[in-house]
């Protein structure tokens, strides 16, 4: 597969360099200190006890755009020379990296624009406009969003910023893992999800000079795993819809390609059904808000269990972005999936006082009732009777079994 093509393809710190190096995110780490937050590295107890690991956390959702993008965007504005900064920037993103554009363009009186494509959720269409960038949206695919900008910046003149294919940039996101080897504990795995592979190139090179035991693996969704079916994984076309957005790149960059290929182990594939349940999973038990390719690396754990079972496995949660609505949604199709929200339809006599012994018995069993649909003139097949659908919430699968059969005692149930 052709990886997406940005123009100009630039080193930023050396344009002679075949590669990155520690001595390079060092150097980034001195450079965007104080424009960044040093994000906390955390114990996860409660998910540790879920999956079998022993899990600890990056909370790169706490940076100020709610992303890890906001470290190489820093460090790659803060080397642009004076004529570049009279240009201005453009660059592609479907919506974290265009934010960390956004936000430090902004902050060194850069004009900016951002090229966003037109699944680009709500949420960070707005918050890349809140921080002053000119947003445009063009192209169903990041490959059209990218080509758009590439021809932005050729017209216009704008100083082009690759959202990972970037040895700046890469190095940037590389003080991720500085900082979790730094303030966090010993791992024996880091997992990190990838898109275009800026984030787990930088956090490679890391971890190969600083802690060379800890395997690096990297993560991507299933409909864009073309880099996973490269080493192994089974093949399918490369594409579609995903919650991931943050990821849904078709392939990985010229250049980390290289590091990815000398530095990263392996790369696992989650699914979608992985990535939404890891959203749950870090909402409830550990209080933390993920968006789809933020949750991906914890997707990859729960995809592939046994791998990582009692081994020191740390990951980023690395942006935090998702909208309101998906995150609802996400949550009570967890729910449904855990059999702590029971959907049920009966079919009830029409007469007074049915709908108070339903509750009644719903309400002895210890369920709490979420919401109630009570039709009689046109879903019943009689006119003696009507149809009820009920929804209610459970403690657990048990739990809503029991309400259930209360429930058939008197009725015709039906679980839908």
């Amino acid at each position: 597969m052709t990886p997406l093509a940005f123009s100009p393809r630039s080193t930023a710190l050396d344009a002679s360099a075949p590669s990155l190096t520690l001595a390079d995110v060092r150097a980034a780490a001195k450079r965007v200190q104080g424009r960044i937050l040093r994000t906390p590295t955390v114990p996860a107890p409660i998910l540790s006890r879920l999956t079998g690991a022993e899990i600890t956390l990056k909370l790169d959702n706490l940076q100020a755009v709610g992303s890890f993008k906001e470290r190489g965007a820093a460090n790659r504005l803060a080397l642009l020379t004076q004529e570049e900064r009279q240009r201005g920037v453009v660059a592609m993103s479907a919506g974290n990296h265009a934010q960390g554009v956004a936000r430090h363009a902004t902050l060194h009186g850069v004009a900016s624009t951002i090229v966003m494509p037109l699944f680009t959720p709500l949420a960070k269409i707005s918050g890349t406009a809140a921080w002053g960038a000119r947003v445009v949206l063009h192209g169903d695919t990041l490959a059209e969003a990218a080509a758009h900008a590439a021809d932005l910046a050729l017209h216009e003149g704008m100083v082009f910023i690759s959202p990972y294919d970037d040895y700046a940039v890469m190095a940037g996101q590389g003080t991720l893992a500085l900082e979790m080897v730094e303030d966090g504990p010993p791992l024996d795995v880091l997992l990190v999800p990838i898109g275009g592979g800026g984030l787990i190139s930088g956090c490679a090179i890391v971890m190969a000079e600083l802690s060379p035991h800890t395997e690096v693996i990297g993560v991507q969704v299933a409909p864009y795993s073309a880099l996973a079916q490269r080493m192994g994984a089974p093949a399918h076309e490369i594409g579609g819809a995903t919650i991931a957005e943050g990821i849904a790149v078709r392939d990985v960059g010229f250049e980390t390609r290289k590091i990815i290929a000398a530095h990263v182990s392996d790369v696992l594939v989650a699914p979608e059904r992985s990535v939404e349940d890891a959203i749950s999973m870090l909402a409830e038990g550990a209080k933390v808000v993920a968006e789809g390719a933020g949750a991906a690396a914890l997707a990859g754990l729960l995809a592939h269990r046994d791998r990582f079972a009692g081994r020191r496995v740390g990951m980023p949660i690395c942006g935090g972005n998702i909208d309101v609505r998906i995150m609802a949604n996400v949550l009570l199709r967890g729910l449904l999936r855990d059999g702590r929200l029971l959907r049920l339809r009966m079919e009830i006599p029409d007469r007074p006082g049915v709908l108070a012994d339903i509750s009644a018995r719903i309400g002895a069993s210890g369920g709490n009732i979420i919401e109630v649909s009570h039709q009689r003139l046109f879903a019943s097949p009689s006119v003696q009777s009507a149809q009820l659908e009920v929804m209610v919430e459970a403690r657990d699968p048990a739990h809503a079994a029991e309400i259930e059969r209360a429930l058939a005692e008197s009725y015709t149930v039906h679980r839908i």
